[in-house]
């Protein structure tokens, strides 16, 4: 089966994915595959969780070129050339970035299957706002899906950042 550029759509290909600043080699892949497949089976990135395969929990969010998406919505070949931020890009191992610590201050960390995509939704809101109200974190989190916090704490997290940020601007 070709398509009509004349490529070959039922062979396996490779290609390269900017994954946490990192080239990283894709091999023997098809080209249907969603990026939440080839983050976690072939780069062994498992902190993007897949639980609707929808895109409707939020679960395996990352950002791509500063936009955050649903990875699972997303064909990896299609990435190519593109920055993927992944949870595990956030911050070096053993230093969590403010939005990690924060979640884990404020109690926001139950049995942290929705987190990593939380966290990701959050460093993307506070890139682009960095003094949310507290609806506009609301409007902003309601992508993602927690079953065991109640959002209150997850909500407390995200205030504390801003509220921290701002502090280490301020004259």
């Amino acid at each position: 089966m070709s398509d009509p550029a004349g490529t070959d759509l039922g062979s396996n290909q490779a290609y390269v994915l900017h994954v946490n600043g990192q080239g990283r080699d894709v091999r023997d892949a098809w080209l249907g595959e969603s990026l939440l497949f080839v983050l976690r089976e072939r780069l062994g990135l498992m902190g993007s969780k897949g639980a609707c395969e929808q895109g409707e929990c939020g679960s395996c969010s990352v950002l791509v070129d500063g936009a955050l998406v649903c990875s699972c919505l997303v064909l990896a070949a299609a990435a190519q050339g593109q920055q993927i931020v992944t949870i595990e890009g956030v911050a070096p191992v053993g230093s969590p970035s403010d939005v990690q610590q924060a979640f884990v201050d404020a109690g926001a960390v139950q049995c942290g299957f929705c987190t990593p995509g939380l966290i990701m939704a959050t460093h993307s809101l506070l890139e682009r706002s960095p003094e949310p109200t507290e609806m506009e974190i609301r409007e902003e989190l309601s992508g993602n899906i927690c079953r065991c916090t109640g959002y209150g704490r997850i909500i407390d997290a995200v205030q504390r950042v801003a509220v921290a940020r701002r502090s280490q601007v301020a004259p």
